[in-house]
């Protein structure tokens, strides 16, 4: 099986999807700008061949890149990156390869959140008011229902990068002069709780592992506020949140992919869509997936694309925890008190790069414990500020 990985390198923890993928026997053909000796020397034994471009962004390149490793191992079986980043550029490949996975045609669902809205009330679900706005005067029309705040955001955006809350017409009036020239969504403001669906779908949309998180705030606080982030895995599920969370896998029809799927939790047991995407959690979820199940994630998508496994044993044992820290801060405890506390409970200590460090912060801790109350209590042990 041919299976190309775009920019397999990043981040550094997704080395292992490649490590599992080489382990069953499949070519693992790597496409990156960096330096074959920027890889990790593990990275590279996990790699049939890699082929470097100048630039990801030169779509001939790429191009060039696949129709010489077709020549070289045959036709294309998989293609992707597991970062959102990069879909579009992977729908268009696929489309050009004839390759299995999401195309072009269907892109735009699970990228702009105008057309997010639409699947999900497919899915019966209830979305914030919202649209497209092109000026002050749109703006305008739709504040005049839904009333402030409203939050703006690239309609195509990644993460929250550029997402901005505005409280009044001041905030309105200074958007639109920084306004970026691309499309911007503006909703009404959705408080509640976020927690998100998680999980991997085989190749009929069911999914063979799902889990569920909380959210200590949203990604635009954290980003915009500067607020140190905790989020962790629930041990069950509440029956509502399962139900319309398989429902969006088949408004959205997953095949064959990761999946990561936010709702505000406006009241108890009641949801307002944010948004899907169809790649695993960002920061390092897949491995508090691993931790809070005892399995592993990265062999079972690798044993489901090479040998189509959909089945999957595994008891929710733990929540699983991460907590961050920012560099600056100071902290009631030590790094070293911090550890102590943890103890046993505690499964790694994490260095974020810096592309991440805005939402995560620049150190974070991932913990685990059957006990909701002690996760929550070491959570206030390693975020807490000197007085």
């Amino acid at each position: 099986m041919n299976i190309v990985f775009l920019s397999p390198h990043f981040p550094p923890h997704y080395s292992a999807f490649s490590r599992q993928l080489r382990s069953l026997g499949a070519n693992v053909l790597g496409i990156a700008d960096a330096p074959f000796n920027a890889l990790t020397s593990e990275l590279q034994t996990f790699l049939t061949e890699y082929y470097r471009v100048d630039t990801m962004h030169d779509y001939n390149s790429l191009v060039r890149a696949l129709g010489y490793f077709t020549h070289r191992y045959g036709k294309i079986d998989r293609l992707d990156s597991l970062n959102e980043y990069w879909l579009p550029t992977e729908a268009r490949l696929r489309d050009d390869f004839n390759i299995f996975g999401i195309r072009g045609n269907r892109i735009d669902t699970i990228r702009c959140k105008s057309c997010m809205k639409e699947r999900f009330r497919q899915a019966g679900v209830a979305v914030a008011r919202g649209q497209i706005v092109n000026s002050p005067d749109e703006a305008e029309a739709l504040i005049a229902q839904t009333g402030y705040p409203v939050v703006a955001k690239p309609d195509a955006g990644v993460g929250a990068l550029d997402t901005y809350r505005l409280d009044n017409k001041d905030d309105l009036i200074a958007f639109f002069a920084r306004k970026p020239p691309v499309d911007y969504i503006m909703e009404e403001f959705v408080r509640g709780t976020i927690v998100s669906f998680d999980g991997l779908a085989d190749i009929n949309g069911k999914p063979v592992f799902h889990t569920s998180h909380i959210f200590s705030q949203g990604i635009m606080e954290t980003v915009n506020d500067k607020r140190d982030i905790h989020y962790w895995s629930q041990r069950r599920l509440p029956p509502e949140l399962e139900e319309i969370g398989r429902a969006c896998l088949k408004a959205f029809e997953v095949q064959e992919r990761f999946f990561h799927i936010e709702f505000f939790e406006s009241a108890p047991n009641t949801y307002v869509a944010l948004e899907v995407n169809m790649r695993p959690p960002g920061g390092y979820t897949t491995d508090m997936f691993n931790w809070a199940c005892d399995i592993d994630v990265y062999r079972l998508w690798a044993e489901l694309l090479v040998a189509g496994r959909n089945r999957l044993d595994y008891e929710r044992a733990y929540h699983c925890c991460y907590a961050g820290r920012r560099e600056g801060r100071r902290y009631r405890q030590t790094h070293e008190t911090v550890v102590k506390r943890c103890g046993a409970s505690l499964m790694n200590v994490v260095i974020v790069p810096g592309v991440f460090s805005s939402a995560l912060g620049d150190m974070g801790y991932i913990f685990r414990h059957p006990e909701q109350e002690e996760i929550m209590e070491m959570v206030q042990f390693i975020q807490e500020l000197e007085p």
